[in-house]
C-alpha cells in the first residue's frame, strides 16, 4: 500500500463553476441532475486505485505498447516528463526487455485520452513502479513475438532469439522484424503475472549512460512547451487577482476596454486578440476588494506552534523517553525552523484550452494530468470522458505543479469566448498564487552517553510534514511525532517534501550531540548507525572527500550529514568559508547516493548534482516574506535563488547496487546539503544556526531558542 505524504495532492478544487441552463440541458437532456455525483464517485474510485498503488493497472499489452507497420514502437505512460529524464529511462526499460534499439521507441506520455490512468509524477515513484511495469510490457511483448514467429516460420520456438528488433532462427539465420510479425495490428495478449525480467547484472541498454532521447529538440528550441501551443482562432487571456490573500470582490467596474470581460462568481478574467491587449484590458479593470487582517512571517513560527490541529497522527514511540532523558549522561534540547519557500520553476504555469462539440481539451504543464482532468470535470460539471488533458514535456515542477488552476482558468475563458484561449501566468502570479513548501518548527530533546551512544530521542515536527520523520539512528527510547497545524499560506508538495526539514533538524542535532561529548561527528554517526546501506554511502562520501581535502584555515569548516528517503540513501560532505557577518561560500560538496540498481548513470549524476544546487537556495537564502496577506518578495528581483557564483565544486559518488531493485532519485539527494553546510558553518564560525534559510540568522549571530 502506498502511503502518501500529507502534502501530496491535498489541495481542494480551485474553482467550481455553476453550469448555465443551456449547459445543463446539453449535459442531461431530460434526465435528472446526478452527473456531479457520478463524477465524484468515479474520482473516488480512482483515489482508491491510487491508494492501492496502481495494482489494477491494465494488464493488456495493447494498453501500453503498439508496433506500427513501419517498425516504430509506441509506448504509453501517464507519467509526465518535467526534466528528470524519465522519457529516456523508461525508453531504456522497454528497450532492454524488448531487445530493440531505444531509437525505435517513441514514448507517448501524459495524454489522458491515450495513456493508462496514472496517479501522477511525484514521490520518486516512476523508477520503482512505472519502470518495472513497462519492463514487464516489453518482456511480455518479446515472448509474444517469439510465439508469433514460431507459428509464422513453422520452426521450433526454442531455436528462435529476439534481438535488434527482429526474431531470428539460430539454425537458418532467417529472421522477421517485429513489424513483419505484427503487421500493424494490436497485440491482444495479456501480461503474465510470472513474466520474467532480465537481471540488472546482464543489462546492456538499461544501466548505461544513454543521452536524453529528445535532447536536440529541447536545446534547439524545437520542443513546444504549453506556452508555445497555437490553435486556430486562438485568443489570449489574463485573470484578475485579489489584492491580498483571502480578499473578496465587492464590486467591479470594467472600465474602458474593447476586450471581453468574463465574470463567474469570484472569478474575473479578460480575453483579447493578443497578449498586450489582454494586459491592457486587465489594467483597465477597477475592482474593489474587502480583506481581513492576516498573519505575517515575523510571527509565523509562534503561530504554527499555537495552532496545532486537534486530530493529528499518533506518536511513533517505544521505550521510556522521559526516564531515558533523566538518566542520560548528557542532554540537549533545541528548536529548528524552516521557512516557506517557492518552487520557482523555469516555466511558469501555462495552458491552452479549447471547447469543441461539447468536449474540452487542455494543453498544460502539470505533474498530474489525470488529477487536472478531474479538477476540470468537477469545475465545469462534466463527465471525465468529456475532458482531455495533454501535457507536453514541462519546464520543471519540483512538486509545485500538482494543481490545475491555470488549466481551469483558461478553460473558463475559452468557454466564454467560444474560441481557444491561451493563458500564461506571469512570474509574479507563479510566486503569489501557487502553493509553497510548508514552513515548520521542529523541537528535539535528546540524551547521549559518555561513550557516544544515543539513549533518548524525542522529536516533534509542527506543520512541515512527516516525510523523513523517523530517525535512522539506533535509540532504545524514542518518540517521534508529526503535528499538523493551520497554515497562514497555501502550502503543498515540494521536491523532497518535509524530508529536507527533518534531515536538517536531525543531522544538525546529531552534530551538536557529537560536539557536546567531544566526539568526531563522523565517528559519532558510525557509532549510532547499524544499517549497512547507510554506512556504505557515509563511508563513500567521506573517503572521496578526505582523499582531496583542502588544508585547514581560519574560517573554513567541514560538515557531514546522511539520510534515507523514498528508497534512496544519501550522504553529504560540505566545505565552506564563513564568518559571523553572514558571508558564506560553499567551496566543495561531495554527495554519495545509492538507490539500488542504476538505470542511467549519466542522468542519475545529473539528478544528484541538480538537487545539490537547488538545495543551496533553501539552505542559505530562500524564504518567503509576507505581511498581512501580501508577499514582500514575490519576484525574482527580491527572491534570491542560487546563481552561478554560488555554485561549489560538486562531486558525485554513485553506489550501484545491482542486487537491489531500482528506486527513484528525483528527491532524496536534496536532503543532505543543508545540514552538511550548517554543520560546516558551525565548525568555521562557532555559531550554530538552527533555521532555514541560514544566512539571515547567521548575519546577526542569532541562535534560536533551545
Amino acid at each position: 500500500m502506498i502511503e502518501l505524504e500529507r502534502y501530496e495532492l491535498n489541495e481542494g478544487p480551485a474553482y467550481r463553476f455553476t453550469p448555465d441552463r443551456r449547459d445543463v440541458l446539453k449535459l442531461l437532456g431530460g434526465g435528472l441532475a446526478v452527473f456531479l455525483l457520478l463524477d465524484r464517485d468515479a474520482a473516488a474510485q480512482e483515489s482508491g486505485r491510487l491508494r492501492r498503488g496502481g495494482s489494477d493497472m491494465p494488464q493488456d499489452i495493447a494498453a501500453w505498447l503498439h508496433i506500427g507497420p513501419d517498425g516504430a514502437i509506441s509506448v504509453y505512460s501517464g507519467k509526465t516528463e518535467v526534466g528528470q529524464n524519465i522519457r529516456t529511462s523508461l525508453t531504456q526499460a522497454v528497450a532492454e526487455e524488448l531487445h530493440c534499439s531505444p531509437s525505435s521507441i517513441q514514448m507517448v506520455m501524459a495524454d489522458t485520452d491515450l495513456t493508462p490512468y496514472d496517479i501522477g509524477t511525484f514521490g520518486s515513484r516512476t523508477t520503482p513502479f512505472m519502470a518495472p511495469q513497462l519492463r514487464k510490457v516489453g518482456a511480455a511483448t518479446r515472448e509474444t513475438l517469439l510465439d508469433l514467429a514460431a507459428a509464422r516460420m513453422q520452426v521450433d520456438r526454442a531455436d528462435l532469439t529476439a534481438a535488434d528488433g527482429c526474431v531470428r532462427d539460430t539454425k537458418t539465420n532467417a529472421k522477421l522484424s517485429y513489424s513483419d510479425l505484427t503487421r500493424g495490428e494490436q497485440i491482444t495478449k495479456a501480461i503474465s503475472a510470472d513474466t520474467s525480467l532480465s537481471n540488472p547484472t546482464a543489462w546492456t541498454i538499461a544501466g548505461q549512460p544513454l543521452d536524453k532521447v529528445n535532447a536536440r529538440e529541447i536545446v534547439t528550441g524545437r520542443h513546444r512547451y504549453a506556452s508555445d501551443f497555437q490553435r486556430p482562432g486562438m485568443l489570449f487571456g489574463r485573470v484578475l487577482r485579489p489584492d491580498s490573500y483571502g480578499a473578496r470582490l465587492v464590486s467591479l467596474d470594467a472600465g474602458q476596454t474593447n476586450a471581453q470581460v468574463v465574470r463567474d462568481g469570484e472569478f474575473v478574467g479578460v480575453v483579447a486578440a493578443d497578449e498586450l491587449a489582454a494586459d491592457r484590458a486587465l489594467e483597465a479593470l477597477k475592482p474593489a476588494w474587502k480583506s481581513e487582517a492576516q498573519r505575517s512571517s515575523s510571527d509565523l513560527f509562534a503561530y504554527l506552534k499555537a495552532n496545532v490541529e486537534p486530530e493529528g497522527p499518533a506518536a511513533n514511540e517505544h521505550g521510556s523517553v522521559e526516564d531515558a532523558l533523566l538518566s542520560a549522561d548528557h542532554k540537549l534540547k533545541a528548536t529548528y525552523t524552516v521557512a516557506y519557500i517557492a518552487h520557482v520553476p523555469l516555466e511558469p504555469r501555462a495552458a491552452v484550452a479549447e471547447w469543441k462539440d461539447g468536449r474540452l481539451t487542455v494543453w498544460t504543464g502539470t505533474q498530474v494530468p489525470f488529477g487536472v482532468r478531474g479538477e476540470l470535470a468537477e469545475a465545469f460539471g462534466l463527465p471525465q470522458d468529456k475532458v482531455r488533458v495533454i501535457v507536453p514535456d514541462t519546464g520543471s515542477g519540483y512538486g509545485g505543479k500538482h494543481t490545475g488552476e491555470c488549466a481551469i482558468e483558461a478553460a473558463r475563458l475559452a468557454k466564454a469566448a467560444g474560441k481557444p484561449v491561451k493563458l500564461v501566468w506571469t512570474r509574479e502570479e507563479e510566486f503569489t498564487w501557487a502553493y509553497f513548501r510548508p514552513a515548520g518548527v521542529i523541537d528535539i530533546r535528546s540524551g547521549v552517553s559518555n561513550a557516544g551512544l544515543l539513549t533518548a530521542w524525542d522529536y516533534h515536527n509542527y506543520n512541515s510534514g512527516p516525510s523523513g520523520l523517523n530517525t535512522p539512528y539506533e535509540a532504545a527510547h524514542q518518540r517521534v511525532q508529526f503535528h499538523p497545524t493551520k497554515s497562514p499560506l497555501r502550502q503543498g508538495s515540494y521536491r523532497g517534501l518535509a524530508a529536507t526539514a527533518n534531515h536538517f533538524a536531525r543531522e544538525c542535532h546529531m552534530d551538536e550531540l557529537a560536539h557536546t561529548i567531544g566526539m568526531d561527528p563522523l565517528a559519532f554517526r558510525h557509532k549510532n548507525l547499524t544499517n549497512p546501506r547507510m554506512l556504505a554511502v557515509l563511508d563513500a562520501a567521506a573517503d572521496r572527500f578526505h582523499a582531496r581535502a583542502d588544508a585547514p584555515r581560519k574560517g573554513r569548516g567541514v560538515g557531514v550529514s546522511c539520510g534515507f528517503e523514498k528508497g534512496g540513501y544519501v550522504a553529504c560532505c560540505a566545505q565552506v568559508i564563513a564568518d559571523t557577518t553572514g558571508k558564506v561560500k560553499i567551496e566543495r560538496v561531495v554527495i554519495s547516493f545509492e538507490c539500488g540498481a542504476i538505470v542511467n548513470p549519466l542522468h542519475l549524476e545529473n539528478q544528484v548534482e541538480g538537487a545539490a544546487i537547488m538545495a543551496i537556495g533553501g539552505a542559505l537564502f530562500e524564504g518567503i516574506e509576507f505581511d498581512n496577506g501580501r508577499l514582500k518578495n514575490g519576484r525574482l528581483s527580491r527572491y534570491r535563488v542560487p546563481r552561478f557564483s554560488d555554485l561549489p565544486i560538486v562531486e558525485t559518488v554513485l553506489v550501484n547496487r545491482k542486487d537491489l531493485p531500482s528506486a527513484g532519485a528525483g528527491e532524496t539527494p536534496i536532503v543532505g546539503l543543508a545540514p552538511a553546510v550548517g554543520n560546516a558553518i558551525f565548525e568555521a564560525t562557532g555559531v550554530r544556526v538552527r533555521s532555514l534559510p541560514m544566512l539571515p540568522a547567521l548575519s546577526i549571530g542569532r541562535k534560536l531558542p533551545g
